[in-house]
């Protein structure tokens, strides 16, 4: 049975609430991607978000994102526990990185798009880079990079800006397997390290069960949470990309979301008709 979409919590780093959004086709009819949409994310929480393509996952981002305004509803990003204006910080699929920069200077990039650049940024800078092992390439430019070297540069952007909650579009789905955990162990050390929360956008159901507190799934038209999974995990010592998937309930997880995701792909094609 589909779980009810979550209520918006106090304290939360983002809250959703009665989301409502949509577009018009180029034959003029008005389709509604959301419809009073409502979910929330705590305080160094990770959330997934999985569904099938066209659900609006991506769509949902940009309106957290601000990069569209919504048609109605509230969507609200939670202040800092000192209680200063939160902040979010958006990774995409590709990189991004500027050819023409250096490791060191694509890294700084989202501190100038709020900022002067200071010297304790810049020192910042590298001990960050250096713990994700580009120490040795920081005047390196990206095309010398292999992929996983210029993701870890865009991570590292992305976090240097401080955000309260990062917002990880499919950012690994272009990577090899080794490369990725890596990734998802680097990302899950977020709320160790910094405390911040995490949504993650992702196609692979392995790694929102790895990486996640808590799954939604995304589904119908328009779209509505069909089911919230928490994930809750035996490992063997501390929690990890490797560790997550070799726990006795991941199987269990897995089958529960991937026969959402199936069922609701099935009944949507089937309304379709």
């Amino acid at each position: 049975m589909a779980a009810p979409s979550s209520q918006p919590e106090a304290g939360a780093r983002l809250i959703v609430a009665g989301l409502n959004h949509g577009f018009e086709t180029d034959d003029g009819v008005q389709t509604a991607l959301f419809s009073s949409l409502n979910f929330s994310v705590g305080a160094s929480e990770i959330v997934s978000i999985v569904g099938r393509s066209g659900a609006g996952k991506s769509t949902l981002f940009n309106l957290i994102s601000g990069l569209l305004t919504a048609q109605a509803g509230r969507i609200e990003v939670g202040a800092r526990p000192d209680g200063s204006k939160g902040r979010i910080a958006y990774m995409l699929q590709k990189d991004l990185l500027m050819p023409w920069r250096s490791v060191l200077q694509n890294a700084l990039l989202g501190i100038e798009l709020y900022r002067k650049v200071t010297p304790a940024d810049t020192a910042r800078a590298r001990d960050m880079l250096a713990r994700y092992g580009l120490g040795p390439v920081l005047d390196a430019y990206p095309q010398a990079l292999s992929g996983g070297m210029r993701q870890r540069v865009a991570l590292t952007r992305t976090l240097l800006v401080d955000p309260t909650l990062v917002l990880l579009d499919e950012p690994f789905s272009a990577l090899d397997y080794e490369t990725r955990l890596a990734l998802e162990d680097d990302v899950m050390s977020l709320r160790q390290s910094t405390g911040t929360s995490v949504v993650l956008v992702t196609h692979d159901i392995e790694e929102a069960i790895a990486m996640s507190d808590r799954v939604i799934l995304l589904g119908g038209r328009p779209a509505r949470i069909e089911d919230s999974v928490d994930v809750r995990l035996s490992t063997q010592g501390p929690r990890t990309a490797v560790s997550a998937r070799e726990a006795p309930e991941f199987r269990t997880l897995h089958k529960r979301i991937w026969g959402g995701l199936r069922s609701n792909t099935i009944h949507h094609a089937g309304a379709s008709i």
